[in-house]
């Protein structure tokens, strides 16, 4: 069967930040994409900036809810027959600044629900639309992080889950050769989102100090997935570090 003209994709975390550029630059280069979140009213704004001639469809998922996660895919392959691109974005830093030992049992299980368990549910649905679909194959480019590599203070849950999301990305590459599945990692260090606000008042350093930091354009992000997405299923970009140029990365600690 011939490759399909329209590509389709899947955005998780597509209400706000992260998610809604790179839906906003996959709608502008073409694509029909799909937009999963938590909330409805932020995917409605994600849906309505992307514009009138946007193929988009709305699926409220929370990702960490197995039952919801089939609902979404059921609905991307009811709508559309088949899927090319799942960008894992749904993520959550948990509660800021809580020291290793006063971390919640709470806590910590919402952070790996959401990052890692979500980021599996969702790879693991894409995975099976993408070998059972004729002509077979997809790509799925999981969010890491700058977390990914090294940690910030007081952030176990959510480091933890990102150097776990590099062995999901592992092992979905090669899991995936047979059937045309390749997966990659975008580690991304402080674009300008609502998760990354206190980085322009001060954070904490890992000497104890509070600093600004330095944030980059969301936009400047959803141009390196977008190329991440277009590219030929024989060629990936396995794992890319995209950062504001000056932030404590190289040197950090």
């Amino acid at each position: 069967m011939d490759e399909p003209t329209t590509k389709i994709a899947v955005v998780t975390g597509a209400g706000s930040g992260i998610g809604r550029s790179v839906v906003l630059a996959l709608a502008a280069a073409g694509w029909s994409v799909a937009l999963a979140g938590r909330r409805a009213e932020p995917l409605e704004e994600t849906a309505e900036a992307a514009g009138d001639g946007a193929d988009v469809l709305r699926v409220q998922t929370d990702v960490s809810d197995p039952d919801e996660v089939a609902a979404l895919f059921g609905a991307v392959r009811e709508r559309y027959g088949r899927l090319d691109l799942l960008f894992n974005n749904a993520g959550t830093f948990g509660p800021g600044g809580v020291p290793l030992e006063d971390l919640s049992y709470e806590a910590w299980r919402s952070v790996v629900d959401v990052n890692l368990t979500g980021s599996f549910l969702c790879a693991q649905a894409a995975f099976r639309q993408m070998k059972a679909q004729d002509p077979q194959g997809g790509r799925i480019i999981n969010n890491g992080s700058i977390s990914a590599h090294v940690p910030r203070p007081n952030s176990v849950a959510y480091t933890a889950t990102k150097h776990a999301m590099t062995g999901l990305t592992k092992s979905l590459s090669l899991d995936g050769r047979p059937y045309r599945i390749a997966c990659g990692q975008i580690d991304i260090g402080n674009a300008a989102t609502e998760m990354t606000e206190r980085m322009q008042t001060g954070i904490l350093q890992a000497n104890g100090q509070l600093a600004v930091e330095p944030v980059m354009d969301a936009a400047d992000v959803a141009r390196t997935v977008l190329h991440m997405a277009e590219l030929p299923l024989e060629a990936n970009v396995q794992f890319a570090t995209v950062m504001a140029t000056t932030m404590p990365y190289i040197g950090r600690g």
